[in-house]
């Protein structure tokens, strides 16, 4: 990727290394995977649960952008809290 490109966060999306944070809710494993996008942080996690000795998993995305990545995975968790708490295994349907 170019110079310019990389200064001014043309190009697409950067993928996360891994994640951020992670905590447990009820069960479920909630992970922070939030990304560069266009100078800011996309909210971004991943939600898993071993059902049945299988290990399911959910990624989720929100439109929300946050200036840097920390505060990005503090309010990706809050979100994967809500979605567990809303729609359980349904998550995995």
């Amino acid at each position: 990727m170019s110079f310019w490109k990389k200064l001014f966060g043309a190009g697409g999306a950067a993928t996360p290394a891994g994640p951020l944070k992670s905590i447990e809710h009820k069960g479920f494993t909630i992970h922070a995977t939030p990304y560069q996008e266009g100078g800011q942080f996309q909210l971004c996690g991943i939600v898993e649960k071993e059902i049945a000795g299988e290990r399911k998993s959910h990624r989720f995305v929100r439109a929300d952008r946050f200036p840097n990545a920390e505060e990005a995975a503090d309010y990706t968790l809050i979100k994967g809290r809500q979605l567990v708490d809303e729609r359980s295994d349904a998550l995995f349907s």
